[in-house]
This record gives C-alpha cells, sequence and structure tokens, in this order.
C-alpha cells in the first residue's frame, strides 16, 4: 500500500481535475462560438437571450442555450441574472470577439484544438520515436497559427522587436531586403511590408498550401509587388544579402536549426542582422512550472517537438532556453548573440556574424 491519503490535498487535487475537465469541453466551446460568429454576434455588449442570439447566428435555440451557460460558468460571458440575458464585457470583446485587439486570443483555441486532434498519432509517438510534420495536422492548425500570432505581431514587431535591433529599422526604412523564414500564412511578412514601404520581402515555408494562402493574403493587402513567397525548407531558402533574416515562432520547430542559422550566416548583408522571436521560457524547470510554462510545453507535446523529430533532427522544443537557442545559432556560424527585447509571451534575439 501506498502512503495514507491526505484529505485537504485530496480535495485540492478534485479541485484542480474538475477545472481542467470544465476547461478542456469548454475550450471546445469557445472553438465553437467563433466559428459560428457567436462572440461577434455579442460584441455590441448589450444584453441578449439564447433565442435572439440563435436568430442573430441562425443557429438553434436549444444548442445556444447550453453554450451560453457554460460560457457564462467559465467566465468567458457574464450572466445577468435580472433579466436572464447575457453579455460581453469589454475586457471579453477585445480577447473573443475582435480581431483587431492585440488581446485577441480564439486563434491559440483553434490551433489548440487542431493540435489535440492529432493526439492518438502523438500517442503512438511516444512509443515509437517518430515524429509528425506540421503539414499532417488538421487544417485548422494553420488559420488558428496565424490568428493566434498575428495580434502580437501587429502590436510589438515594427513598435518594438525591429527597433531593439541594431541599425535595422533605419536600414528597413531606407530600403533594405527581408527574408521571412517560416512565414506561415505571411502574417509577419505583411505587417513588416506595409510599416516598410521601401523595402522588399520574401517569406519562405516547406508546407506548400501555406505559401499559396500567404499570396492571397500579399495580395489582399496590396504588398504584391514587393513581396514574394515561396516554398523552401529554413536550411536551403533561396537569396543573398539580406539586411534582415527573421524566424517567428519556428525556430524551436526546426529539425535542423543549427543548419538553418548556418544558411542565415551565408545569406546574411555584411552587416546584416537575425531576428528569432520564441515562446517566453525560463532557464529552469521551475521557472516554466505556471500557466505559461504549461501552455508551451503541451504545444510541444502536440505539435513542435514531433515536427523537429520528423525530420529526424534537433527538438529544441518550444521551453528551449536562451542557452540552448544560443548554441544552435553558434554552431551555425552566427558570434554575436543576445536578447534584444521581450513580452510577457515572447523573447526576441538578435545574432549578426
Amino acid at each position: 500500500m501506498g502512503a495514507p491519503i491526505n484529505e485537504a490535498k485530496l480535495n485540492e487535487m478534485m479541485g484542480k481535475v474538475v477545472g481542467d475537465l470544465g476547461a478542456m469541453v469548454g475550450s471546445t466551446c469557445v472553438v465553437i462560438g467563433d466559428k459560428l460568429g457567436l462572440y461577434k454576434a455579442m460584441a455590441n455588449g448589450l444584453p441578449v437571450g439564447s433565442q435572439e442570439l440563435a436568430d442573430r447566428t441562425s443557429t438553434n435555440e436549444r444548442y445556444i442555450r447550453e453554450w451560453l451557460v457554460n460560457q457564462a460558468a467559465g467566465g468567458y460571458i457574464d450572466f445577468n441574472a435580472a433579466n436572464q440575458t447575457y453579455h460581453l464585457n469589454p475586457e471579453q470583446v477585445a480577447t473573443l470577439a475582435d480581431e483587431s485587439s492585440p488581446y485577441f486570443v480564439c486563434g491559440g483555441f483553434q490551433a489548440l484544438w487542431a493540435m489535440t486532434a492529432a493526439q492518438e498519432r502523438i500517442s503512438e509517438g511516444f512509443r515509437t520515436g517518430k515524429g509528425m510534420l506540421w503539414g499532417e495536422h488538421h487544417q485548422c492548425l494553420f488559420d488558428g497559427t496565424r490568428r493566434f500570432f498575428k495580434p502580437g505581431y501587429a502590436a510589438h514587431l515594427v513598435q518594438n522587436w525591429i527597433p531593439s535591433l541594431e541599425g535595422v529599422d533605419a536600414v528597413l526604412r531606407a530600403g533594405g531586403v527581408v527574408a521571412d523564414i517560416g512565414c506561415g500564412h505571411g502574417a509577419s511578412t505583411i505587417i513588416m511590408a506595409l510599416a516598410y514601404p521601401e523595402s522588399t520581402f520574401r517569406g519562405f515555408d516547406n508546407h506548400e498550401a501555406s505559401i499559396h494562402e500567404a499570396h492571397r493574403a500579399a495580395d489582399a493587402a496590396g504588398v504584391q509587388d514587393r513581396v514574394k513567397f515561396d516554398v523552401a525548407p529554413a536550411d536551403r531558402f533561396p537569396g543573398e544579402n539580406y539586411d534582415l533574416i527573421t524566424f517567428f515562432d519556428c525556430f524551436h520547430d526546426l529539425g535542423n536549426p543549427s543548419g538553418a542559422a548556418r544558411r542565415a550566416c551565408e545569406s546574411l548583408a555584411s552587416d546584416g542582422a537575425v531576428m528569432i522571436v520564441e515562446p517566453m521560457a525560463g532557464n529552469t524547470i521551475q521557472e516554466n512550472l505556471n500557466p505559461l510554462g504549461r501552455t508551451f510545453s503541451g504545444a510541444s507535446v502536440l505539435c513542435c517537438t514531433p515536427n523537429a523529430l520528423a525530420y529526424g533532427g534537433h527538438a529544441l522544443g518550444t521551453l528551449a532556453t536562451d542557452a540552448a537557442i544560443a548554441e544552435m545559432v553558434h554552431k551555425g556560424g552566427l558570434k554575436r548573440f543576445r536578447r534584444a527585447t521581450e513580452t510577457p509571451f515572447n523573447r526576441v534575439f538578435e545574432a549578426k556574424r
């Protein structure tokens, strides 16, 4: 027999379990609410009942009734007991209904839902050590990733991150050349192109469907004359004399991060810089034992580490320390490496020859 059970600790543990079970089903309800436009239909902040919301969104009232209770129980919408209606407060609008808000998070729910859909495949990987490519996940992963990261990029990339690099902002304002590696749907590339109209940009990703979507997004943004997207691996992308090479939230996914750093080193202009944006993480396990570390490590289990393993390479993982990232960068021939700036969710590194 094991040690005797401490009833207080057991109750605490059961409380955590019940909370997580509620979060698990609640997060799926968030994905449904986002997909059906339920939050946006409540974005005016006015009280609404289940029938009115169903009428607004052409949905079934009986489903809406249960959804509203679930979301109110999770604190994602507010319940008005006096008249039995629901509404979104301004903070809930900013996080759940306004895609232009820097706090919009529905893309994160969408991406993580896609990751959990691969749990059978990932479970098998635990036994075999085999990986799973990004491109093998549910298609919601790609659009969800764009929608999750874009608000943060829009809020920080041009305003803080690029200015934190040595001399890069001035070069791009005058007219530089940028390569965006692992560009996905091109959100980061297009944000930079809109901010620096004198510069030209090339985005590379090994996922062909994402490159097609990036072309469409560039056309919609009106920057197609200065932005070009191509399918290419991170360690063999074409071009030379780039003033800036960027890796947005993808360096840890690579099967050959040192090879990608080497190719970046080879293709930099003489005073060019590499910007590597990575999830916030601590330098010890203890520093990651928090809600952010829990989320990022879970994403690493379900998506990021399997992708690197699928290439048979070095799996940094989302919680790679500064030193682990620096090691890959230095192996690639980039001698100077520093943390240039950060946000509560991001570390922004600069690397140079």
